[in-house]
Order: C-alpha cells, then structure tokens, then sequence
C-alpha cells in the first residue's frame, strides 16, 4: 500500500519562461492591485511611480511573484470595461517585467486582459474564475505557456456572498476544481502549469473559511500546488474585531495554518511579514530551517 499522496509533492509550477520548485518551501505571492476600490489597498497605487515603488517593495522583502489586478473582485463588486483594465495593468506589468526579474502575475479573468498583459511581460495569469467567465483565456493561457491559478468561487463577485451554502464544502471545491483543471488541460495548458486556490472569501462564509483552513490537504488528490489567499479577509475581521488595515496578525495566524495544512503557496499584501511566518511554518511541518528568508 502505498503512502497518501501530499500536496507538498507537487512541487512544480511552470510559467512563461520559468517555473517555481515548492518543495523546499512556501512561496509568497505580493498583492498589487491599481484599483480605486480593491477592499484593502484600492485608491493607493493608482499611478505608476507608487504602483513600482510598492512592487520594489515587496520584491526586496522576498515576493516570488507579483500579481497585478486592474479591477476590484470584492464582494458585490461591479465589472470593469477591458479597455480600462488594460490601461491600469500594462504599463505597471511593464515597468516592473523591464526593472525586476521576478515573475509578474496578471489577476484578470478576461482573455484581452490577459493577451495584453502577456505582452507587457506578464508570465502568469491568476483567474478567479477558473477560466468560466472567458473561455478564450484558456487559448491565451495556452498560446504564452503562461502559468494557470485556478480558484474556486460561487457564482460572481457582484453575488457570490449572497448567502452562499454548501452540503459539504471541501467536496464540491474539490469537485469544482478538478474539472477546472480539465478545463485548462482541455485549453493545452500543461498539467504543471496549473495552480488551485479554494477561494478564501469568495462565495464562503466564516465557517466555510475555516473549514478550508483546517481541511486544505483533502485538495491534495488533485496533485497540483495549492494557493491560499487570506490576506486581511472579512473573517479574520469577524474573529478579531479588527478593521482591515488591522488584520496582519490574523492573516499570519492563517498563512502558517495554510502551510502546516498543505499549502505551497500564499498571496499576501505584507510580504515580508508573510514570508518570516512562512519561514517558521516550512520548519515545523519539514522539520529543519529553508531557505525562505534567506
């Protein structure tokens, strides 16, 4: 018989032009959202010398990947026109592709989004909807050999949190995500190109959260490295009280309980701070120091 297969054994994610081995340790993904209105951040990085200072930021502090986002996926959030998100992500994606060697990652679920971005420098595309909303995004994901994320979210961001409900939460994201990863293979899209995220926030309640956070490594079948992304979530707030900008504690409460859970991957807005409670997390659960903060 033999052992349960871990999600620490998918160790490899390929993206354009490069690929991360996770088996080593966590890798931390640095949030960059020039929106207006992004929950957290939204308004902050609207213009390109702040958007690259902050880039330049998380990259000294020990991002692995930057991921852009144009437009705002916060509950009851409205879509924003292609042409305006285009114009929010380009110039940032390019700036940083010709100033830093770390890999830029396009939030978008639109397939001319993400083309314009792959051409900006991009050599990600982060997808919450698991490329549902955009069937060509698969071919545009395909064409660049672009890395894939892959999350699980219940109907839109405009609705997902109208009182969503599961009979069994951790088997329908399963479920969900595995013919996502059909989906993508079905697109050309190699298998290690291809990341999962269950979706922190997104269609959950606090106890669906949770459950996710406890029961990460039943994703492991799906034999692809799994993301987690809890960064200053509404649910740290409902469990501490704190206002978002208040939210770091909890956040690295819920990166370590992702790593020791099965996660290989998190995206954080504080990237330094991530990166040292992923540190002491990758030691414990493999039982010795990594090279996270070195």
């Amino acid at each position: 018989m033999t052992d349960k297969f871990t999600s620490h054994d998918s160790a490899i994610f390929r993206f354009h032009g490069g690929a991360f081995d996770l088996s080593s340790r966590t890798h931390i993904i640095g949030i960059l959202n020039v929106t207006p209105d992004s929950f957290s951040d939204g308004g902050r990085f609207m213009d390109l010398d702040s958007a690259l200072r902050h880039a330049e930021k998380m990259i000294g502090e020990g991002a692995d990947m930057i991921d852009v986002g144009g437009e705002s996926t916060r509950p009851f959030s409205e879509p924003v026109e292609e042409s305006a998100e285009i114009g929010r992500v380009t110039p940032v994606i390019s700036a940083i592709a010709k100033r830093f060697e770390t890999p830029v990652s396009i939030d978008t679920c639109k397939a001319s989004v993400a083309e314009a971005a792959m051409g900006a420098g991009a050599r990600a595309i982060n997808d919450i909807s698991a490329l549902r909303f955009d069937r060509r995004l698969g071919d545009v994901a395909a064409k660049h050999k672009a890395g894939v994320i892959l999350m699980h979210m219940k109907g839109t961001p405009h609705n997902m949190q109208e009182n969503p409900h599961y009979v069994d939460v951790m088997s329908e994201i399963s479920v969900f995500l595995a013919a996502a990863i059909k989906r993508a293979r079905s697109h050309g899209i190699g298998f290690e190109h291809i990341m999962v995220d269950p979706g922190i926030g997104f269609g959950k309640k606090l106890e669906h959260n949770l459950s996710i956070l406890r029961n990460l490594s039943d994703l492991a079948d799906l034999r692809r490295p799994i993301l987690v992304g809890p960064s200053r979530k509404s649910f740290i707030g409902l469990l501490t009280n704190r206002p978002v900008d208040e939210r770091l504690s909890g956040t690295l409460a819920a990166v370590v309980a992702s790593i020791l859970n099965g996660a290989s991957a998190v995206r954080v807005h504080d990237v330094g701070e991530a990166r040292e409670a992923a540190a002491i997390a990758d030691a414990i659960l493999r039982g010795g120091r990594t090279d996270t903060c070195n």
